[in-house]
């Protein structure tokens, strides 16, 4: 056993520390609030599981012992690092993360609950009580505030007493010791403990033996990363690691690097960020694939790394190499070649790449494909931003000449200039097809897609292409075909819709295997123009867009991660797309605690069954994700058993029927069945149900339909902005209203 205060003072004397194969810290405000309630209720919060060792049995993360045995911390780091950062005001020596999850508790010595400063709240008010101070001046200065109370006076300081006094709160230790306790074992002892927790990957059982070679291994590799997410590519510690792997040893297992010397691994290392480098630069410049978004197959890249390393002079050979290689690239990117087993693709790849390679590479993948590397019309049958098809029509627009629709020029940046900022635009737009019917997974169909620049796009705006295309096509001869679009005027009406997409995937994928089959052949290798960086931003009216953004907001300042936006999810067997999620987070919304979870908003277009078969955690709804996060922060804080059920004054006969004819008439004149508003409804009322919506960061799924159909007027925004219920609400649920409804055009 060791009290709570021998805890922290053995992390400020460092000798207790973090191994440096742990991830880092990613608790949250609400799970800081519970623990210390638990702390000051007395309840079990758990012990603590460390591993006592020798300094060069294992390395730590920033930080080191002048010798002697040290204790690594196993299970425990986010309760003893939450706990450490409340009571000293600061994080320790091995902390990364976000130190805000516990800087600024604050105790209310009245109802003994835990809040964050909140300067509104609790400026004017001694009784809420700096948890840090407390601990660090004692309780001496409080005795004079408190004179103001005096007949709370000896309540609040026994309640601030006992607070304190969580110094000597007892936590159980178990030690880890023995010769024979290497770092696979511990790290397997770690992850049979900690199975409610993060378990580790084999990248981090690799990079753990690296580190204890080499400790600043994670760092450097860490500031590589950050240096291409600066440029707009975001990569992982572990697809970095497998590159390295790759060149240091031809083999795609992560167990390869037991025999690779920290000396080598560091060659072998900066080898492969310069490998990854020129692949970059040829995918922007030779490609236009120049950001995140539109970067195609990934784990195409460590076979790539180890095609270079075994190239003479460790680049590409010349133009025409380089264009074979992109050839391939794109082609195994476009069929999923890396979405099944992973390691055993990538292993039949190196072997391909070190007996014949770019030429078997590409032999090989044709055979994969049954013979088949052509672009069919029904390739481009996806829809969303994520899908596979989406980086190839952004590639087609880069380097085929394709015009904008207002300007006339093409979209290069050496010819636009300062118009480089692309936005994609729906060419029919969304209101139009959703009043003509059409289901979401065909309005966001990619063949509906197009780049312009965003002059061109908000002059554009809504209109018809009836209307627009007619008149671009006089202005300048030419650009329709140039973006791929029928020129023929009777599949510019509604009506046609499906016959103009169609047509268009036909285009799309001639214009597509034509310039793939230019870069295998080396026709205009040697003439290929070098593009420069433009990149793509989403349209600035488009509200799912800025919904996502508002839910992503929101789920950050609750303590989740950020996740990754438009990605594809394949299934591991097959390698077959099965969905395209807005929003996802492969380590779960916490890295590492829980499943991994989806947002999906076209679930008829998915297999949802798949997808929780494999263990993902899917949700189809922004306002159900947002509302699970926020329920699982009040049970994490300990707020559900005192959380008081939902107020909802009688509402006006008036309103309350004005509530429910909005979910009526939604359904019979936008075709938008608002299940989830009317589920609210039954639940809170009408008037409790309002003030959620207006007082959530993130437009509703209610709000975002409709704006698609154009019927804003059939919104709860809309509804509370009528003169006659204006009492009903304070003027900032009002001024919230009218807000959202200005922002997306709505008088």
């Amino acid at each position: 056993m060791a009290t709570l205060s021998v805890l922290l003072h053995q992390i400020d004397n460092g000798t207790v520390l973090l191994p440096e194969f742990q991830r880092g810290y990613v608790w949250n405000r609400d799970q800081v609030r519970g623990l210390m309630r638990s702390l000051y209720k007395g309840y079990p919060v758990g012990g603590l599981l460390l591993w006592e060792t020798e300094p060069d049995a294992a390395s730590i993360r920033n930080g080191a012992t002048d010798g002697g045995v040290r204790l690594l911390l196993l299970d425990g780091q986010q309760r003893i690092t939450s706990l450490y950062g409340v009571i000293r005001g600061k994080a320790p020596d091995f902390f990364e993360g976000d130190a805000s999850a516990f800087t600024g508790l604050r105790f209310n010595v009245e109802d003994e609950t835990f809040e964050f400063y909140g300067p509104a709240k609790m400026r004017d008010d001694a009784r809420w009580v700096d948890v840090t101070r407390l601990f660090s001046d004692g309780l001496e200065p409080f005795i004079k505030e408190f004179g103001q109370f005096p007949d709370r006076f000896a309540t609040y300081l026994a309640r601030l007493n006992r607070l304190k006094n969580l110094e000597n709160r007892e936590f159980h230790e178990e030690k880890i010791t023995g010769p024979d306790k290497d770092v696979d074992v511990v790290v397997d002892i770690f992850n049979r403990v900690n199975s409610g927790g993060t378990a580790l990957s084999k990248g981090d059982l690799a990079l753990a033996k690296i580190c204890a070679q080499w400790p600043p291994a994670r760092q450097v590799m860490r500031d590589h990363l950050n240096r291409w997410q600066r440029a707009g590519f975001d990569f992982s510690l572990d697809w970095l690691l497998r590159n390295t792997t790759a060149v240091a040893t031809g083999r795609a297992v992560f167990t390869a690097l037991d025999a690779v010397s920290d000396q080598d691994f560091e060659i072998a290392l900066n080898k492969s960020v310069g490998y990854v480098g020129s692949l970059l630069d040829a995918a922007s410049g030779r490609l236009g694939l120049d950001h995140d978004q539109v970067l195609m197959g990934r784990y195409a890249v460590p076979v790539i790394s180890r095609l270079l390393h075994l190239t003479a002079g460790g680049r590409f050979a010349d133009a025409a190499h380089r264009d074979r290689v992109l050839f391939w690239y794109v082609h195994s990117a476009l069929w999923g070649r890396f979405a099944g087993s992973t390691e055993t693709v990538l292993a039949q790849d190196y072997e391909i790449a070190a007996r014949s390679g770019i030429d078997g590479l590409i032999s090989s993948l044709e055979r994969w494909r049954g013979g088949n590397l052509e672009i069919q019309q029904h390739d481009f049958e996806g829809s969303t931003r994520g899908a596979r098809f989406y980086p190839l029509l952004y590639m087609l627009t880069r380097v085929k000449g394709a015009r904008d629709l207002g300007s006339g020029l093409e979209l290069r940046a050496e010819m636009l200039g300062k118009l480089t900022s692309l936005q994609v635009h729906h060419i029919f737009p969304k209101a139009l097809l959703y009043k003509a019917g059409y289901e979401r997974a065909h309005v966001n169909a990619i063949a509906n897609f197009c780049f312009l620049t965003q002059d061109t796009n908000l002059q554009i705006g809504k209109r018809s292409p009836e209307d627009y295309f007619a008149e671009a096509e006089a202005r300048h001869p030419g650009v329709l075909a140039s973006q791929w679009i029928p020129t023929d005027p009777d599949l510019w009406r509604a009506e046609r819709y499906m016959d103009f997409l169609a047509a268009r995937r036909q285009l799309l994928a001639d214009a597509a295997q034509s310039f793939l089959t230019e870069l295998r052949d080396g026709a205009t290798a040697v003439a290929a123009i070098e593009l420069q960086p433009v990149g793509v931003s989403g349209p600035q009216d488009d509200v799912r867009t800025v919904q996502i953004k508002g839910m992503v907001e929101e789920l950050q300042r609750l303590g989740y991660a950020e996740p990754a936006l438009d990605s594809e999810i394949a299934d591991p067997a097959t390698g077959r797309a099965l969905a395209v999620a807005e929003a996802f987070w492969a380590d779960g919304l916490q890295p590492g605690q829980g499943k991994p979870v989806l947002l999906e908003l076209d679930p008829e277009s998915s297999d949802i069954a798949r997808l929780e078969e494999l263990g993902y955690e899917v949700y189809t709804s922004v306002d159900a994700l947002l509302g699970y996060a926020q329920r699982l922060n009040k049970a994490r804080a300990g707020d559900t058993e005192t959380e008081p059920a939902p107020i909802d004054t009688p509402s006006p006969d008036a309103f309350d029927r004005a509530m429910r004819s909005i979910y009526d008439r939604a359904r019979n004149e936008a075709n938008y069945h608002a299940t989830y508003f009317l589920s609210m409804l039954a639940e809170h009322g009408s008037l409790a149900t309002a003030r959620k919506l207006l007082n959530t960061p993130a437009v509703s799924d209610g709000f975002a339909a409709l704006w698609e159909r154009g019927r804003l007027d059939l919104t709860v925004e809309a509804l509370v902005t009528q003169p006659q219920f204006a009492h009903l609400f304070t003027p900032a649920e009002i001024d919230v209203a009218q807000h959202r409804l200005g922002q997306f055009g709505y008088a």
